[in-house]
């Protein structure tokens, strides 16, 4: 990592050294080991936002948004249909990759089947926006297709416990459904975030917290896929957003341990939630990164405190 970035480790080093000595103190990085293993983190996590960030502003082919073909990519489907002046769509396909997400070893496949409908059609939003369910109910009349050997594809790691199975508690037909219903109510997905802008003065941070909050209603998306939703919908710039918190009260797993640990020196530590909000906030504008860097550094870092590896969702 030093090898690749050594101005920004150092200066990432310096500054969480400077904040735990004059500001605040920080003993989960007292260790020198813990402290290189967090700039290095944090760093990744710069590196994640602004790739994305980059390929946002460059052209793409209409192969990566065809689900029949293997270079197809659903941000960077996003990104094209963006270009063509199709947000509802781009939109559409964030939200559906967040949902299913990308496996380790079968990629974007349950996805390309699905929104693909098996090579049948393509399950645009302008089909689904009138009728929730309808999409529900195809995969329901296909699921038994959908799990042959050979076809059967799964989710990604952050959304493992999801199933496309009928009738399930997890069923991604109800899942599509909620937040179609979600984004109907408000007229769709432009009208929608101009919604949340106009609410909040147009702060970006507080359009985040009210769209946040507003995704209560979405089934299965919790304080993990409505973060991912967000941030994924202002890096690819289809919505003037920016996190403004990490959400640790949500229910919050990796990055509430990796901020225990930073502030209170374990993750068995007993300080809040709220109060870790606070110190992160502090931190955040000390190292000048961002909310959603934070919370993807320390979640990660606490996997493995003392050395450096590198983890995807």
């Amino acid at each position: 990592m030093s090898r690749l970035d050594p101005q920004r480790l150092t200066d990432l080093e310096n500054g969480l050294a400077s904040f735990s000595d004059e500001i605040l103190s920080l003993p989960g990085i007292d260790d020198p080991n813990n402290l290189n293993s967090l700039a290095c983190q944090f760093i990744d996590s710069i590196h994640r936002v602004e790739y994305v960030r980059t390929i946002a502003s460059r052209s793409v082919s209409p192969l990566r948004a065809d689900p029949n073909s293997n270079l197809f990519d659903p941000f960077k489907a996003a990104i094209y249909y963006r270009n063509q002046g199709n947000l509802e769509e781009a939109c559409w396909l964030v939200f559906l990759a967040t949902h299913f997400g990308k496996h380790g070893r079968s990629g974007w496949k349950l996805l390309r089947n699905i929104y693909g409908a098996l090579g049948d059609a393509i399950w645009t939003w302008e089909d689904v926006s009138p009728s929730p369910e309808a999409l529900g109910d195809w995969i329901s009349a296909n699921y038994l297709e959908l799990i042959e050997p050979g076809v059967k594809a799964s989710f990604g790691n952050h959304r493992k416990y999801e199933s496309i199975k009928p009738g399930s508690s997890a069923s991604t037909g109800a899942v599509i459904a909620s937040y179609a219903t979600w984004v109907n109510s408000h007229g769709g997905h432009l009208a929608l975030f101009q919604r949340a802008l106009d609410e909040s003065s147009g702060d970006p941070r507080l359009a985040f917290r009210y769209l946040y909050n507003g995704m209560s209603g979405v089934k299965r998306f919790g304080r993990t896929g409505k973060f991912d939703f967000l941030t994924m919908i202002a890096k690819l710039g289809l919505a003037n957003l920016e996190a403004d918190s990490a959400y640790l009260s949500d229910n919050a797993t990796g990055p509430l341990r990796g901020s225990k640990l930073l502030f209170g020196g374990a993750i068995s530590s007993n300080l809040s939630a709220e109060t870790l909000e606070g110190h992160l906030k502090r931190l955040a504008d000390h190292l000048n990164v961002g909310m959603q860097e934070m919370e993807d550094a320390l979640c990660n870092w606490q996997k493995s405190p003392s050395k450096f590896k590198r983890f995807s969702g």
